[in-house]
């Protein structure tokens, strides 16, 4: 398999995008960061069902890192994900931090509404540096669809506000998060994770479905306070959030709507590592609003 031409300048980056378009092929764009895992890699094959062209970039974008984040600890490793990406992408797009904020660069793209709360709290201007960069691939590569994990769900809900808000002409199509055996999401900072940590971040999925069944039969504040006590019993550092949410505007709910689903979003340490991972709640039944515990009130 045809392991993936690389270019690092928006010239040749639509230069070969335009070839394609006029052959009359279709391209998805995958943004990453790079060190791919097999969660990246679900994205891609997803883009390559969508579209004849895929284009992955790679760029550790210092812009939504914090001060005390892991900017100069994350990952690089170029080859190996181009070796990986073999036989799925057509094309890598790996510019330098000078190609993509060259000096004197000023402008910043920032979104309202499901930006704020919960990881805008949390990282204090990331979602601003996520969507800069990202708007800024997304004209360089001129692409028709992208591709994003619903693993960072406040952020997939940024990308498509900030799409519909500045017409931009790209769809930007889902992917339900990837996990492993033992129903951790993927992430590339799992690598840092000690053997023991794993087992510990292992079980976040599983509290996080005991919540969501909780749900059915059990006010909020009641089911989420049962969620932070069992992740600090399970091992678990600080608890940045556990919070049942609209998911397009992300708003906290106090109460399960009727007939529509929520999203429940937890964020959470284990050692130095910090995890993300969601589930959707589905819609209340008419059993469950009408059981001991109605879900469509708040508790008391």
């Amino acid at each position: 398999m045809q392991v993936p031409d690389v270019t690092r300048t928006v010239a040749a980056l639509r230069e070969r995008v335009g070839t394609w378009r006029r052959a009359g092929d279709r391209i998805a764009l995958v943004p990453t960061m790079g060190a791919l895992h097999d969660g990246h890699l679900a994205l891609v094959r997803r883009a390559r069902e969508e579209a004849e062209r895929v284009v992955v970039t790679i760029f550790v974008n210092p812009k939504q890192f914090g001060p005390a984040e892991d900017f100069g600890r994350y990952p690089r490793t170029e080859e190996r994900d181009r070796a990986l990406l073999a036989g799925l992408a057509d094309l890598v797009f790996a510019p330098s931090g000078e190609t993509m904020y060259p000096p004197g660069f000023g402008t910043t793209v920032s979104v309202a509404g499901p930006s704020a709360g919960l990881e805008g709290d949390v990282r204090p201007g990331h979602f601003d540096g996520m969507a800069t960069v990202v708007a800024k691939l997304f004209i360089q590569a001129q692409a028709d669809l992208a591709v994003f994990g619903e693993k960072d769900w406040q952020q997939l809900q940024i990308v498509r506000l900030m799409v519909r808000d500045l017409d931009l002409p790209l769809r930007v199509v889902p992917h339900p998060v990837v996990r492993d055996a033992h129903g951790l999401a993927l992430s590339s900072r799992n690598l840092r994770l000690s053997e023991g940590e794993l087992a510990v971040a292992r079980s976040l999925n599983r509290v996080l479905a005991d919540v969501r069944d909780a749900l059915r039969h059990t006010a909020v504040e009641e089911a989420l306070a049962a969620g932070r006590r069992a992740l600090a019993e399970g091992g678990f550092g600080p608890l940045d959030y556990l919070a049942l949410v609209e998911p397009e505007t992300l708003r906290p709910l106090p109460a399960l709507p009727a007939g529509r689903s929520a999203r429940l979003l937890a964020a959470v340490r284990v050692g130095d590592v910090r995890l993300l991972d969601n589930v959707e709640v589905p819609a209340p039944s008419v059993r469950d609003q009408t059981g001991s515990a109605p879900v469509n009130r708040p508790a008391s």
